[in-house]
C-alpha cells in the first residue's frame, strides 16, 4: 500500500503492539486507550457530527483508512472557509482535536516520530493560517506530554495547547475528561468551531459548535 507521497506504506500495526518490545513505553502507551463509556447516543446536548462511511475489515488498509479520513475533511473544509470568514469581531476562533490516528498516524507501521494525518493536516494548516487557535485534548497520560508536543510540532502542526492525563485523570471517564478540556476552553474566551476525533469518546459532550468524526471501524483504531 501506498502513502500520500507515493511511498509504500506497511500494513496497519496496532502501536501498542509494537510498543511491547519496550516496557516503560508501553506502559506509559497503554495507558492512553483504557475503554471508557461514551456519552448517550440520544444527548440532546450532543451537536451534529459529519461521520465517515463504515468500512468494516478483520486488518485496517492503510488507503482504505486515508481515502475515508480525506471523505471527512473534504466534507469539514468547506464549513470552517465559511465559519472562519465569518468570525464576530474579536471572536477567538479554535479547533479541539485528537492525536491518536486523528492528527497523527499511530496504528500504521509504528514509528517515532508520527508522521501528521495528512487530510488532518492540511484542514488545520488552512485554520492556522487565518488565525484560529488549535488546541490537542488526548488521553495520552502526562509522562509522554513532552515527546508528544515534539511530535506534533515536528509534524506541522502549532499547537496552542496540549491537553493530556494527569494522575487524577487516568481514573475518570475519558468522555468526560475530554468534555471537560473542551469547557476550560471555552471558559478562556475560545469559540470552538470544530471538534475532529475518531472516537466517540473524543465528540460526545458538546462545547462545539460542530463534530467531525474519522473512521475507528467499530473500534479498530485506537
Amino acid at each position: 500500500m501506498t502513502g500520500q507521497n507515493g511511498q509504500t506504506r506497511p500494513a496497519r500495526l496496532p502501536w501498542k503492539r509494537a510498543l511491547a518490545a519496550t516496557a516503560v513505553t508501553a506502559a506509559a502507551f497503554s495507558v492512553t486507550v483504557t475503554p471508557a463509556v461514551a456519552a448517550p447516543a440520544d444527548d440532546p446536548s450532543a451537536p451534529a457530527a459529519v461521520t465517515a462511511s463504515a468500512t468494516a475489515a478483520a486488518d485496517v488498509d492503510y488507503d482504505t483508512w486515508q481515502r475515508d479520513c480525506r471523505a471527512v475533511m473534504d466534507a469539514a473544509l468547506p464549513y470552517l472557509k465559511e465559519r472562519i470568514a465569518d468570525a464576530a469581531p474579536g471572536e477567538k476562533q479554535a479547533i479541539v482535536l485528537d492525536i491518536d490516528n486523528t492528527s497523527l498516524e499511530t496504528d500504521f507501521g509504528f514509528s517515532f516520530p508520527q508522521p501528521a494525518n495528512r487530510p488532518v493536516l492540511e484542514a488545520a494548516r488552512y485554520a492556522q493560517e487565518r488565525g484560529v487557535a488549535l488546541f490537542f485534548v488526548t488521553a495520552r497520560p502526562g509522562i509522554i506530554e513532552v515527546p508528544t508536543e515534539w511530535n506534533l510540532a515536528h509534524a506541522g502542526y502549532d499547537s496552542s495547547g496540549l491537553y493530556v492525563r494527569g494522575l487524577l485523570d487516568l481514573f475518570k471517564d475519558v468522555a468526560a475528561y475530554k468534555t471537560e478540556q473542551r469547557a476550560e476552553i471555552e471558559s478562556d474566551g475560545y469559540t470552538i468551531i470544530a471538534n475532529i476525533g475518531n472516537s466517540a469518546t473524543d465528540l460526545s459532550g458538546g462545547h462545539a459548535e460542530k463534530t467531525f468524526k474519522l473512521p475507528d471501524y467499530g473500534g479498530q483504531l485506537s
